[in-house]
């Protein structure tokens, strides 16, 4: 079965999307004194196209040591010193994917290069155009087929610099940005994502603790009675409402806790079972770059939350407004 085409979206909405995008994709260094970087095993090649071809082909597979090799000697020299995880993402959003993938280079009908980036059955399809020379400048339009739609591909020119007779890539459209302010970017989202994830996490727990409740007149005792049943095999103990791990009180980067609030209202034991509230906390587990605010959710539906710096959020912290933070 083919791969999934990933389609592509430059609008102005969404943290990630459009301009984001191409802000991850921008490679900087403007100084044409910068001195000859060493190549790697990578063949680096005279013409631009080319050039651009071997970069995103590295950046598919996620070969560093290739990828280096065709950045300019600052821009290399600051690639190298990010953290291993932040070289992987540059890579994988130079390609639209998020896994190492198989790059595959063919020609199009007219003799312009295509390539494809395969990783996990999902594809990504760059087309290359005829490049254009300026002293020591080239620029290279790519073709990305919005698949699936009529409207016309999107057009991102890349922009390469001649460093001590080599081509090595300069910027993606006329955004030149810094590579360590670019991985703080990225970890401000993959915080405010982690922290996302964490509140969405949160409700889902309530929404399975209202329908046990209703299912069985009473709240569990502990997560855990929300988890996975055996087939045909649903009860109290296990009302298969959440996934293992939800169920276990833990998700990506952040611990959550259960407690009952009673209820004194009711004639008997029955009614104020059902009558009872709770409350729901989600704490991080590592406080720092992948969470640093605490949440607090109750039966009400009311989210709070603080940076508490690794402590548990209460009832006292501040309302969060949600809608995504």
């Amino acid at each position: 079965m083919p791969g999934k085409i990933v389609k592509l979206s430059f609008g102005s909405d969404g943290r990630r999307a459009g301009m984001t995008v191409l802000s991850l994709l921008a490679i900087v260094s403007l100084s044409p004194a910068a001195h000859a970087q060493t190549k790697s095993a990578a063949t680096v090649k005279s013409d631009p196209a080319e050039t651009l071809e071997q970069t995103l082909s590295s950046a598919c597979r996620h070969d560093e040591a290739a990828f280096a090799a065709h950045l300019t000697a600052k821009t290399a020299a600051a690639f190298r010193q990010l953290p291993e995880k932040q070289r992987g993402t540059l890579m994988a959003r130079m390609v639209l994917l998020s896994d190492p993938g198989k790059a595959l280079l063919s020609n199009s009908s007219d003799g312009h290069a295509v390539l494809r980036c395969e990783a996990g059955g999902v594809v990504t399809e760059m087309r290359f155009g005829v490049f254009e020379t300026a002293e020591n400048l080239a620029f290279v339009p790519v073709d990305v087929p919005d698949q699936g739609s009529d409207q016309p591909p999107h057009s991102i020119r890349f922009g390469l610099v001649r460093e001590a007779g080599e081509w090595r890539l300069l910027s993606v459209g006329l955004l030149i940005l810094d590579l360590p302010v670019m991985a703080q970017q990225w970890v401000e989202e993959d915080l405010h994502a982690s922290e996302v994830t964490a509140v969405a996490d949160l409700r889902k727990i309530a929404d399975a603790l209202q329908t046990y409740q209703k299912g069985f007149d009473r709240l569990p005792e502990g997560l855990d009675q929300l988890g996975p049943a055996a087939k045909g095999d649903i009860s109290p103990d296990r009302a298969s409402l959440l996934d293992e791990t939800l169920a276990a009180g833990q998700s990506g980067n952040y611990r959550f806790r259960y407690v009952i609030v009673p209820n004194a209202d009711g004639a008997n034991q029955s009614e104020r079972d059902m009558a009872a509230g709770f409350a729901l906390a989600a704490t991080p587990i590592e406080y720092g770059p992948a969470g640093r605010r605490s949440f607090y959710l109750d039966s009400k539906g009311d989210l709070r939350g603080a940076d508490k710096h690794g402590a548990v959020a209460t009832s006292s912290d501040p309302l969060i407004d949600d809608p995504k933070l």
